[in-house]
């Protein structure tokens, strides 16, 4: 992709959040547009096992308590699933970062107001499921929920509209790719279903900021590409502070839901390839820098998970050989 227009007549310097957010309103109303056409409205209840659904202890005298042994999912499909939907119940402190940064008038806040609707339904529904099917322990889902929620969210982002941009274009397949992974290890095919549901809205998420990334290349192309590298280098999931993360997120690596390779070949890959990212032309000093930099990055992420699929692979021989011995 060649881009010889940079700035559009205007220097780096002269490009703030309020001109950026102006200059791509009709990029936002246009992808709005675009997205209400392909998006398909759905009834979380739908997807939920009803049937399945039992009173708890309380304020029911035939309340049942939980066991782990009611769960139809596997151990691996319970962890990610608990850290998929405690990712998803932060949705208050997301519109509100979002909100403010883009704004709540014109494109950018029925944007704003409707992304916010549809992730809505995903809480809804993975909470639903999880309760009626007994997947997880629900004290200890509420504890961790109002833990989680307590501590509040900040962006690492919020301090610029271009990075927030950036962020949210690989981000939103991140979380597609979790979804759609925790339902494969879940050993459930109603959650499989579910998942499968809500990743399709997490993909389409992610074409609307993608779209968006890729008109704020041609607005302002060395910004861009510095928000590009600062948010692949410093990336985070938005769950990472909820309770029992890191441990959750080793386990979900292992099992192979998010890991390093993942991550590598499943997310940032794509949308670099797609928007051409490493192949731009006519940058700036300091956009060149970036791209250099971005580059030099990924071939050293895609080493390090190349290490990190060595010791999988070590792994899953060591315990092949274990159960094959007994």
């Amino acid at each position: 992709m060649t881009i010889t227009s940079p700035h559009l007549g205007s220097p780096s310097s002269d490009w703030t959040d309020a001109r950026l957010l102006y200059a791509l309103e009709e990029v936002v109303e246009t992808e709005l547009n675009r997205h209400l056409k392909v998006a398909k409205d759905w009834m979380p209840h739908e997807y939920v096992p009803w049937s399945d659904a039992r009173n708890f202890p309380g304020i029911f005298e035939d309340g049942e308590a939980w066991d782990k042994e009611q769960s139809k999912v596997t151990e691996l499909g319970r962890i990610a699933l608990v850290v998929n939907l405690l990712t998803e119940d932060n949705l208050p402190s997301y519109h509100h970062e979002i909100a403010s940064l883009f704004g709540r008038d014109g494109a950018w806040g029925t944007w704003v107001h409707r992304w916010t609707a549809e992730e809505g339904r995903h809480g809804i529904v993975m909470r639903d499921y999880l309760l009626a099917s007994r997947a997880v322990d629900p004290d200890k889902l509420e504890a961790f929920r109002m833990q989680h929620m307590s501590e509040g969210f900040e962006s690492d982002n919020r301090h610029s509209m271009l990075h927030s941009v950036a962020y949210v274009a690989f981000q939103e397949l991140a979380t597609r790719v979790s979804h759609r992974n925790t339902g494969h290890q879940s050993g459930d095919p109603v959650c499989d279903r579910m998942l499968a549901r809500i990743a399709t809205d997490e993909n389409l998420h992610m074409v609307f900021y993608r779209n968006l990334l890729k008109a704020a290349f041609e607005l302002a192309p060395d910004l861009t590409m510095q928000a590009v590298r600062d948010v692949i280098v410093q990336f985070r999931m938005p769950g990472h502070g909820m309770p029992g993360f890191e441990r959750a997120a080793a386990q979900m690596a292992i099992g192979e839901v998010y890991n390093m390779r993942i991550h590598h070949d499943d997310v940032l890959m794509p949308v670099l390839r797609h928007l051409k990212v490493l192949e731009i032309d006519g940058l700036g000093p300091e956009g060149l820098k970036a791209q250099e930099e971005l580059g030099l990055y990924m071939g050293g992420l895609d080493a390090e998970a190349s290490k990190f699929d060595e010791k999988l692979a070590a792994r899953k021989a060591r315990m092949a050989a274990r159960a094959a011995a007994v």
